[in-house]
């Protein structure tokens, strides 16, 4: 048996975080980064990328990054191939990439709806597919996908929003995480989701007044989640400490589904 510290310790291995230059992304690369692992960050726009990469190296962390769509597969496949060129292999996948847009059912723009599905769930499928390829060639792997609470009953906490694409978006990587987790096991390659709360991040800045009002009356902790409270989540899923767990989303949420 392993001594404990050893079941999180990451050293030698790669991360690929998508959606990892701002927000919930780079503080799980960041976790990453601090528990061993190299990390090749991606994003949609380099005014977001090259100060993320210069505060992971800043803290003596190995982190490459790279602009990518990760709803265009000939992006997706070149992102894959220049991890593995600088690093050699990946052992960790997080599909943390995801846009919303804020519009009742009834009134959401068709191009609107498919750019959400495009970006949350089919840009993690393709990522999925691509590195899941090499993981499958070396028989090892893990898949962290970043779901959210809304995927698994709907964005009622707040019900200022409409978000029907989001939340169909995460609904469905839930789905697809457990089908990968069942199909890719025999092959030693663990698939988990997480399916954060509300946290304070870019995409919810617009509604955390009202977000934090209801989380104080109505979850069990009393409060949204604080910076910091995904590291140790992406990093335990990703270690030797979670090698009997796939096909699971760990929700990290202060209680909101409770109620």
């Amino acid at each position: 048996m392993k001594p404990l510290p050893s079941l999180f310790d990451l050293t030698g291995q790669t991360a690929l975080i998508t959606g990892g230059s701002r927000g919930l992304g780079l503080e799980m690369a960041d976790g990453l980064a601090e528990a061993g692992a190299s990390v090749m960050i991606l994003a949609r726009r380099d005014q977001w990328l090259a100060p993320a990469l210069a505060d992971l190296r800043a803290k003596g962390h190995h982190a490459e990054g790279l602009l990518c769509d990760v709803a265009d597969p000939q992006a997706v496949q070149h992102a894959v191939n220049e991890t593995i060129a600088a690093f050699g292999h990946i052992d960790i996948l997080v599909n943390n990439a995801g846009i919303s847009w804020n519009a009742p059912a009834e009134h959401m723009p068709l191009d609107k709806w498919r750019a959400v599905l495009d970006v949350n769930l089919t840009g993690a499928f393709l990522f999925a597919q691509r590195v899941g390829r090499h993981m499958l060639e070396r028989a090892q792997g893990r898949i962290i996908n970043v779901a959210s609470i809304n995927g698994i009953y709907g964005g009622l906490l707040v019900k200022e929003t409409h978000v029907s694409g989001y939340v169909a978006s995460k609904a469905g990587l839930i789905g697809l995480t457990q089908e990968l987790a069942a199909r890719w096991g025999p092959h030693g390659i663990r698939v988990n989701a997480i399916a954060p709360g509300y946290f304070p991040t870019r995409m919810t800045e617009g509604i955390w007044d009202a977000a934090s009002k209801k989380m104080e009356q109505d979850v069990p902790l009393g409060r949204g989640g604080a910076p910091g409270e995904l590291r140790g989540v992406a990093v335990f899923l990703a270690s030797a400490a979670a090698n009997y767990i796939t096909g699971q989303t760990l929700i990290v949420d202060g209680g909101a589904t409770l109620v």
